[in-house]
């Protein structure tokens, strides 16, 4: 360790602490932050469905195939959508630090709630986990940010990034390597109890070095009353709701709310954009971005529609239909989810390697020649589980390859459409709507997931006609989405007004 000291930029008193391997001391409390808080979200992803499919004789919930898509669906689409409130208090009421740990906490609290294995704390259990994870996912990015001084540069912040994003993907890794052979082995509420004791450990670190930080994630100088109005009329909507499901008093079928959810996050969406594009006082060159990032987003949504499949109707049919027998060994259903992000973690340098070949050969893809690429991957990988559903039609069990190469064309998908959106809607977003382009990002991942639930909802393994259905219609998704966007993207190019 040494120390380092700089006087300059707003963020002086981060950088004067005590560095480890060149970086900010406060990099090590975060990295082990989100490490333990993507633990327990993919640890849960990986078993969720599973347990709500599952028959109460055997410890599940019971739920039909339909409802327990649906409330998947809601409950990712949840964490990604109320992302944007979650960073609204940060800013507004109570900092970047605050907001990590009572996001850590509630976390902890909802994994001890769906552990217990009753159905009313069940469904607490998951309003407490989206409310979590929407307070720290987005907060403990922001606070890497601020570690690092912005006199000097942008070199050691990416680098900081790239080391805080490994810890992004150990806990991705994990989790759904560990949770589902708990659960198989000493039951469901210990596969839930164990993601509860990582977010306790990764809350009790935070605790014990969050000194390191300084004043990074501080909360503003100056909040405002109207905000805490606004955020404990919030809470108390959401108190009244708990309490009057939780009673018994107000029952609701997933698969309409989902519906009904999706539809306003779709108009919601819509209507910013077109609020952006036309009644911001935007330049006739920011306009037309914002029409070409509304092409991007839409086809966003449909990738995320289809790629969420993993955590629903791919996880059934694992469970299900594949044969998971290893040289003896079962292997739990929902381990087969660490297959995409080591496919995910191979292929990034490989990729990344591509594009820069590419563009130095002057051959380089736009941006929506690649979206309209991870369109087409993804549509692939439906076509392979469409043959796969035929043969389970007919009555037999799959290998698990079949599910390994639709996670590896997947995964292609991800790496052409994922980064890029990324750093296309950075380049693309007028200055002024910079944070709020990329909660419309965000927002495609929300409405995605809703939809994916939705779709995996028409699935029920009491028709096993509908499985093949079902891939079949997101195959289609997947290849005329592509198809459009090939089409539609030399008019996306000129929208996009010189950005490459």
């Amino acid at each position: 360790m040494s120390t380092t000291t700089s006087d300059t930029g707003p963020n002086a008193a981060a950088a004067s602490e005590r560095t480890l391997f060149g970086h900010p001391r406060g990099l090590a409390t975060l990295f082990f932050t989100e490490m333990w808080e993507r633990f327990t979200y993919y640890g849960i992803q990986s078993i969720l469905i599973l347990f709500m499919v599952a028959a109460s004789g055997r410890g599940g919930l019971a739920f039909s195939d339909q409802n327990a898509s649906a409330i998947t669906g809601l409950y990712f689409g949840g964490t990604y959508l109320l992302s944007l409130l979650g960073g609204w208090i940060a800013d507004r009421l109570i900092g970047g630090q605050r907001a990590v740990l009572a996001g850590g906490v509630l976390i902890t609290a909802g994994n001890a709630l769906l552990a217990s294995g009753s159905r009313r704390a069940f469904f607490l259990g998951l309003i407490f986990n989206v409310l979590g994870v929407s307070l720290l996912k987005p907060n403990v990015s922001a606070t890497v940010g601020e570690l690092y001084p912005e006199s000097e540069g942008g070199s050691r912040r990416d680098a900081g990034f790239s080391i805080f994003y490994m810890g992004i993907n150990i806990g991705s890794l994990l989790g759904p390597m560990l949770v589902p052979i708990v659960a198989r082995d000493y039951g469901w509420h210990a596969g839930f109890a164990l993601p509860a004791v990582g977010m306790l450990f990764g809350v009790a670190q935070f605790l014990a070095t969050r000194r390191y930080l300084g004043e990074c994630g501080r909360p503003p100088a100056v909040r405002q009353r109207r905000s805490w109005l606004a955020l404990w009329a919030f809470v108390a909507v959401i108190a009244v709701l708990v309490v009057l499901t939780v009673g018994g008093i107000v029952t609701f079928n997933p698969v309409t709310l989902s519906a009904g959810v999706s539809w306003v996050v779709a108009v919601l969406m819509a209507g910013y954009m077109l609020y952006m594009a036309l009644l911001a006082g935007l330049s006739r060159e920011e306009r037309s971005r914002v029409f070409a990032m509304a092409v991007l987003f839409a086809a966003s949504t449909v990738f995320w529609m289809g790629y969420m499949q993993m955590f629903a109707s791919f996880n059934l049919f694992a469970q299900q239909y594949t044969d998971r027998y290893i040289f003896g060994w079962k292997m739990p259903a929902g381990l087969m989810q660490i297959i995409d992000p080591v496919f995910v973690i191979a292929l990034a340098p490989l990729f990344a390697a591509l594009w820069v070949s590419l563009g130095r050969r002057g051959r380089d893809l736009s941006y929506p020649a690649k979206f309209a690429w991870g369109l087409l991957l993804l549509g692939a990988g439906f076509w392979v589980m469409y043959a796969a559903a035929l043969r389970v039609l007919h009555g037999q069990q799959v290998s698990p390859l079949w599910l390994t190469v639709t996670y590896f064309l997947d995964a292609c998908g991800e790496l052409c459409l994922s980064p890029v959106g990324l750093s296309s809607s950075t380049k693309l977003a007028p200055r002024r709507f910079a944070g709020q382009t990329m909660g419309l990002w965000f927002l495609t991942l929300a409405l995605g997931s809703i939809l994916a639930g939705l779709l995996s909802s028409e699935f029920s393994a009491a028709h096993l006609a509908t499985l093949p259905a079902l891939f079949l219609k997101l195959f289609w998704w997947g290849v005329i989405g592509g198809g459009v966007m090939l089409l539609f993207t030399p008019a996306v190019k000129r929208l996009m007004a010189g950005v490459h």
